[in-house]
């Protein structure tokens, strides 16, 4: 008799619990939706948040405000974020930086792992390799050819010391065997300049930004880095064709802080998805270079794991650090 009693009583205890947390889930959004962005307007990350934000927006029907925290390669906003209620209210939109800033950064006050839910991978935009008018070689074959004739005279730029486009270059060097001189500058905006000027040679760095410069014919597009063509660039071959089993992929994707209720992430994951089916959308992604994906965030999760290896051992045999 007593231990029915006691069944009784945990169940009522459950379903008190459950009753006053779901009416806050079921609620939810009843304000807008903050979206922390770690790099400034006008890039890739910029571009492709407010595309996610007004898609969430849309299907929420709460404004989802993009709040731009550039700085330190994504490191700033992502300790914002992580600090933040998890509550749903306060969101990150972050890239392969989140998987590669703690390997590159001696001082980072987070685990990329641990103290972030994933929600969904909201695009994979394969780094493009493009050439400047002071580079040669006309696809990837030829600029390997012409780096082992000419070794270290070719200056290749990046989007800064560590980001993605220089390790995304330190992988190709060490893969091909052959030598090049960086040029780090700070973002990739001043990148396509010089490279326009003739200065830089050659880049690997994000195709949204590449993008307007390669279609109108000022920059040269050799190759992206999927692991095979793009939607989004069908007439580029992948650099794998070349160089076999090279593989960068630079996604994008939506996290909350640990904690946040799994209805919540739930819920997310699901009216994030349901936008990416939408055709108009996907067109709009493509003409920035960028893929739409979508799927789980059991599946992103296993993303994110999958690259903070990967990434800690280029990082390791690349020697970069940021203090």
């Amino acid at each position: 008799m007593n231990s029915c009693i006691r069944q009784v009583a945990t169940a009522l205890a459950a379903a008190t619990a459950l009753s006053a947390a779901y009416p806050v889930i079921a609620a939810y959004p009843e304000r807008p939706v903050r979206l922390v962005v770690g790099f400034p307007p006008g890039g890739a990350a910029d571009i492709l948040g407010r595309i996610a934000a007004q898609q969430l927006s849309d299907r929420i029907g709460q404004q989802v405000v993009v709040d731009n925290r550039g700085g330190a390669g994504g490191l700033i906003a992502t300790e914002i974020a992580v600090k933040a209620n998890p509550d749903g209210y306060t969101l990150l939109f972050s890239s392969i930086p989140h998987v590669i800033n703690p390997h590159l950064y001696r001082k980072v006050s987070y685990d990329a792992i641990r103290d972030f839910t994933p929600v969904v991978q909201f695009v994979a935009v394969p780094l493009m390799m493009a050439a400047g008018p002071s580079l040669p070689a006309k696809n990837v074959k030829e600029l390997i050819d012409y780096a082992k004739a000419n070794p270290g005279k070719i200056n290749y730029g990046s989007a800064g010391s560590g980001s993605s486009s220089h390790l995304a270059v330190e992988l190709f060097k060490s893969m091909a065997g052959i030598r090049m001189e960086h040029i780090p500058y700070k973002g990739t905006g001043p990148l396509i300049t010089d490279m326009l000027g003739g200065q830089i040679g050659v880049t690997i760095a994000s195709a949204v930004p590449l993008t307007p410069q390669v279609r109108s014919g000022r920059l040269r597009g050799l190759a992206v880095t999927g692991p095979k063509r793009s939607a989004a660039f069908p007439e580029l071959p992948a650099i794998a064709e070349t160089v076999k089993g090279y593989e960068v992929v630079n996604w994008f994707g939506i996290f909350a802080p640990a904690g946040t209720p799994m209805a919540i992430v739930k819920r997310l994951n699901a009216e994030l998805n349901a936008g990416l089916k939408d055709q108009q959308l996907v067109k709009t992604l493509n003409a920035r270079g960028a893929d739409a994906v979508g799927g789980s965030a059991e599946e992103f999760a296993r993303v994110v794991k999958a690259d903070f290896a990967k990434w800690a051992r280029v990082v390791k045999e690349s020697g970069a650090k940021v203090e």
